[in-house]
């Protein structure tokens, strides 16, 4: 089965759109069922320079979402997705954190009828992954811990709760054909060792090897690859990340001009500086030569003072 590859944000926004779709793959991810899932808006329209020198401005769609677990509490689900390393993600992420604490909306009414802050709880897929942790999924989870006994506090408190985050992180270069468990095995609609050679908008799975309950998930990634508006929204982002990379040359190769010339100038004024030196070495030999001479002559004047008062007492 060829099927859209979800690590295009058109792909993954289309995926998360079926309510669903996306109640399956958050049940799976935070290990609780989803009853409940209310959509968010999350539209960020960034700018960016084309080759030809067109600017475009590119949307992104990260998912969010507030749902109900079984457990009859509720969470705001933050979803990421990167293909690229890139240097400014961290601090995108964090912004993003920032301005999802900071908003009056994110509340919910607990039991009693007082209005609480949402706890958050944040899932980042990313394409390149973590350099030392060779982990398909982590699950970065707090507790409690009684500092002075070690002991877990297995009550949750709205004031920590509001106030610190859990997060899962999906290193889809980890998955590399793993399928150890439920999740992974949902995961595989991600392997990028799936890809076609010919075309990475599509990955190859066998449906036969896929969960039955998770079908839901390839069915929607089968229509999404089969839908032009999908396709053409992965050729903009190829065209969009060939453009990142290419102003990330030409920046190294600027950045390395630079330096060969700061190099050079170094270069320049050490030998300006050793010429100099020389020079002076030079000079303070003339003057010592000059010392020497002045005092030859001097010495040549008191031998000829001595021989003349020699010859008048003669």
């Amino acid at each position: 089965m060829r099927i859209a590859n979800p690590i295009y944000d058109v792909v993954f926004k289309y995926l998360l759109d079926d309510e669903k779709v996306a109640r399956l793959m958050l049940s799976a991810l935070l290990g609780k069922e989803v009853l409940e899932l209310a959509f968010r808006p999350t539209e960020v329209r960034q700018p960016v320079e084309h080759q030809d020198g067109t600017e475009w401005l590119v949307l992104r769609m990260d998912f969010s979402a507030t749902v109900r677990l079984e457990d009859g509490s509720s969470k705001l689900v933050l979803i990421e997705i990167q293909k690229a390393s890139n240097a400014w993600d961290v601090q995108r992420f964090r912004r993003y954190l920032g301005s999802t604490y900071c908003n009056p909306e994110h509340v919910y009414v607990d039991p009693c009828g007082r209005e609480q802050a949402l706890p958050l709880l944040t899932i980042y897929f990313l394409g390149e992954g973590l350099e030392e942790i060779d982990v398909p999924v982590l699950k970065i989870n707090r507790n409690y811990p009684d500092v002075a006994t070690g002991d877990v506090v297995r009550i949750a408190d709205p004031f920590v709760e509001a106030l610190t985050h859990d997060s899962i992180v999906v290193q889809i270069n980890r998955l590399k054909g793993r399928r150890r468990t439920d999740l992974e095995q949902l995961l595989a609609v991600f392997d990028q060792g799936q890809a076609f050679h010919s075309d990475p908008h599509l990955l190859d799975i066998l449906e036969e090897n896929f969960p039955e309950r998770y079908r839901d998930v390839l069915r929607r990634l089968l229509r999404a690859g089969a839908e032009q508006g999908i396709r053409d929204g992965m050729d903009v982002e190829d065209d969009v990340v060939a453009a990142f990379q290419e102003q990330a040359r030409k920046n190294a190769q600027a950045i390395e001009e630079k330096d060969r010339a700061i190099e050079t100038q170094a270069r320049v004024i050490e030998e300006k500086d050793q010429a100099l030196q020389e020079k002076d070495q030079v000079i303070q030999e003339k003057d010592q030569a000059l010392q020497e001479k002045d005092q030859a002559l001097e010495e040549n004047a008191q031998i000829i003072a001595d021989l003349k008062r020699r010859l008048r007492l003669a």
